[in-house]
């Protein structure tokens, strides 16, 4: 809704005018800006940005952060002035002026907001401050919604930051210090604020010139790996589609490369890695036919990385570990990417350098590890390389990691292998440069050719075992696909994972006091062991996803690809015998030495959610660390999408796995396997009693298929029936009244919770645009 100010006689602006694409005074007496309006109707960019954020990763306010574009222009009646966003989304492209004016009055715009005019010498100038001491990027609703207190802009502490407010030809950009009080701020805000009743930040503002003519928009193809910018076009003849895509990309000429600015925050060695592995592009700019089309330098001393003429690599600083992501800002018109906009985080390669403490126990008596280090930093290679290819327009390609590594753009493991003497050996833990896939991906987007031409490139690669999959294939729990996972490696999903096991038995043999510092709390060796215990947790993933597994393609009309194939049986058990195989007692119960070597933390070191969760109290809690792996396994084999398809595709094909029979393959693994004594006993118990909870929670499931809890429920009975003719023991006793409590009332049964697994490894990112803030 349009703001407007008081409607009498506006004030005349005084002070120092800056010229530039809008330009803008100055007022240090009133600590006012007044912008001049013009160009009528003609329409321009208009971005707002966070330059200085809070340094929380679960409130997701980050330094740097991009905000919302949106295509504006001026508009004048009378004294008023208003800024008018335009709606893109609904468009009459190939029509007459009528037929444009026929969308554009069927659509609502948005009135940013309305100024008071005042004209001095010819020129129409408007008093902007609120509007640009307002909370343009939302920060307040960020808050309340991550329920960290109610807030509100303080005018009073709001002020124009100088030394980032400057006009250029094609772009004027404006910085604000805005703080917003309120409360009672929530744990997240009060651990990153020096007074949690006032949050200051700073806000960006970007005034910018559209781009001319000569960038050709090249349309979506669902095998090209790119993001799509999708609108309606009216003008479309009936027998054609109405929705147009087309993908995100910079222009690239032989005269202007694509050249992007590493923050000068990043310390060695970090800086040098960073160059190092966005500067990988390269290669698929020259294999494209650009050989100088992609560059990567350091920012220019004194440069703002909000100012819309670069492209940027920022060293983002937070509290807690999290997100990288990779955003742009696009011309909303053409697809025309004109920022390219990337965030690191910096905890990240610490978490990579806790993986190697936990695998390498490096603190012993041989001297320096230099793996230690030289893992972490290969590691930031492939991490600038995945973001800055966001930002060049491309999508993850999940499926990569089975097809040879064939694109930076997948989510890699690092590949742990044993050397000679049985050592876990980083040395190769990613690979060195981009792949196949991402010199297809380039050529595709950016190399000249007709529509024609392109899609013979896909072709010919998918002929090859190239093609792309991305995140609806592989972040569900429940997704189909055998191949298309995060944080995997291989071929084979399932003999990685059999390797993989082999690889953490290893380490965890090897694991004691060396995987700390000298002088380190021997409660920490806590911190260390859980990315080792669940080194395993993402490769059970990727094997689980074999069983009710779908191969398929983004197959289209003409193009001689097989849409979708049902996984063999035969691979579908085996990869469910290889999961349900990391629930034996032998590979979840940690030896007695390490158990007894984690006292209680020390006052001053607190847990965090990065530790297994537990039963006992402040000691640590071995079988809460079995049931947490546990759980995370059984949750995937009885996925209620999972399940469903067990049940389908047994309908279609008999020799295809039942649902059935993977919950009897279940009960075999835990409640019906030979009894084990002592800790493993007790670890053995804990996952009955896990996989008992799945598989009542999928018969509750009121969002599962009613054939596939209709089985479930069979095997709960079925379960009680072999129980009652087993030994009397206090399992049995329990389970037994669990389940009855359970058939009283399946959807009112309180299931005991799993217990919750730590975050994990860095999970990556998600990318951001400018439609993620609308």
């Amino acid at each position: 809704m349009a703001v407007l100010v008081s409607l009498g006689l506006a004030a005349q602006p005084k002070g120092q005018r800056n010229e530039g694409f809008v330009p803008y005074t100055w007022d240090e007496a009133t600590g006012k800006i007044w912008l001049e309006a013009g160009r009528w109707g003609q329409e321009f960019l208009y971005v707002t940005s966070l330059p200085a954020g809070i340094g929380s990763n679960d409130i997701g306010l980050d330094r740097g952060q991009l905000g919302r574009t949106q295509v504006v222009r001026w508009e004048r009646s009378g004294n008023k002035v208003l800024l008018v966003a335009s709606n893109l989304d609904y468009r009459a492209v190939g029509g007459g002026a009528d037929e444009r004016r026929a969308v554009k009055e069927s659509f609502a715009e948005s009135v940013l907001w309305g100024f008071e005019a005042s004209v001095s010498e010819g020129k129409v100038l408007v008093d902007a401050t609120q509007f640009l001491l307002r909370d343009a990027h939302g920060v307040a609703e960020a808050l309340q919604r991550a329920r960290q207190g109610t807030y509100r802009v303080d005018a009073s502490r709001s002020v124009f930051y100088l030394p980032r407010t400057k006009a250029f030809p094609k772009n004027t950009e404006i910085e604000a210090v805005i703080t917003l009080t309120g409360g009672p701020a929530g744990q997240w805000l009060s651990s990153v604020t020096p007074a949690a009743d006032a949050v200051t930040v700073r806000m960006h503002h970007s005034f910018v010139e559209l781009p001319g003519p000569g960038f050709e928009p090249r349309e979506f193809d669902p095998r090209g790996g790119y993001f799509p910018l999708s609108y309606f076009d009216y003008s479309t003849p009936i027998s054609e589609p109405v929705v147009k895509r087309m993908i995100r990309r910079h222009r690239l000429t032989a005269e202007k490369p694509i050249v992007y600015y590493l923050d000068r925050g990043a310390p060695e060695p970090v800086r040098t890695a960073l160059l190092e592995g966005a500067r990988w592009w390269a290669d698929a700019f020259a294999a494209a036919g650009y050989p100088k089309g992609f560059q990567v330098e350091l920012m220019p001393e004194g440069a703002d990385p909000m100012d819309l003429r670069y492209n940027v690599i920022q060293w983002v600083h937070r509290s807690t570990r999290g997100w990288s992501y990779g955003a742009s800002v696009t011309d909303p018109r053409t697809g025309e990417i004109l920022k390219g906009h990337v965030t690191l985080g910096s905890l990240r390669v610490r978490q990579d350098y806790l993986i190697a403490e936990a695998f390498r126990a490096p603190y012993g008596e041989s001297g320096e590890d230099a793996q230690m280090m030289a893992m972490p930093l290969a590691r930031l290679r492939q991490l600038a390389a995945h973001e800055v290819g966001h930002t060049l327009g491309l999508g993850h390609n999940y499926i990569a990691s089975a097809q040879g590594s064939a694109s930076v753009m997948d989510y890699p493991h690092p590949m742990i292998r044993l050397d000679a003497k049985g050592v876990p050996d980083l040395s190769k833990a990613y690979d060195e440069g981009i792949g196949a896939w991402d010199k297809l991906s380039i050529r595709w987007g950016y190399a000249a050719g007709t529509k024609a031409e392109r899609t013979g490139w896909l072709v010919e690669a998918e002929k090859k075992g190239l093609y792309f999959l991305t995140d609806q294939d592989a972040r569900p729990a429940g997704s189909a696909h055998p191949q298309t996972h995060l944080w995997d490696n291989g071929a084979n999903a399932v003999d990685e994972l059999m390797r993989m096991m082999g690889v953490r038995a290893k380490g965890l043999e090897r694991f004691g006091e060396a995987n700390i510092r000298p002088g380190t709390s021997l409660a920490q060796l806590e911190d260390v062991l859980v990315p080792l215990y669940l080194s395993h947790r993402y490769q059970v993933e990727a094997a689980v996803k074999t069983v009710g597994g779908l191969e398929y393609r983004y197959a289209v009309r003409g193009d001689g690809q097989t849409p979708t194939t049902l996984v063999p049986a035969a691979e579908q058990w085996r990869a469910l015998d290889a999961a349900l195989g990391t629930l034996k007692p032998e590979a979840l119960t940690l030896p007695e030495r390490i158990v007894k070597m984690i006292p209680p933390r020390p006052a001053g070191i607190r847990a965090t959610r990065e530790l297994f969760a537990g039963r006992t109290g402040l000691a640590f809690d071995p079988v809460g660390a079995a049931e947490t792996a546990a759980g995370m396994v059984l949750e995937l084999v009885l996925d209620a999408e999972r399940a469903a398809r067990l049940v389908e595709h047994a309908a279609r094909d008999a020799k295809q796995p039942s649902l059935g029979g993977v919950i009897d393959r279940v009960w075999g693994a835990t409640w019906k396997a030979p009894a084990a004594a002592g800790l493993g006993g007790e670890v053995q118990r804990a996952v009955q009693l896990t996989a008992l909870r799945q598989v009542m929670g999928l018969a509750a499931n009121e969002r599962a298929a009613g054939a596939a809890r209709a089985v479930a429920l069979l095997k709960v009975a079925e379960l009680k029936a072999w129980l009652g003719a087993q030994p009397g023991s206090a399992q049995k006793v329990f389970a037994l009244a669990q389940i009855a409590q359970f058939e009283k009332d399946p959807a009112q049964m309180k299931l005991p919770k799993a217990q919750e697994a730590p975050p994990g490894m860095p999970i990556g990112l998600d990318v951001l645009d400018e439609c993620e803030w609308r």
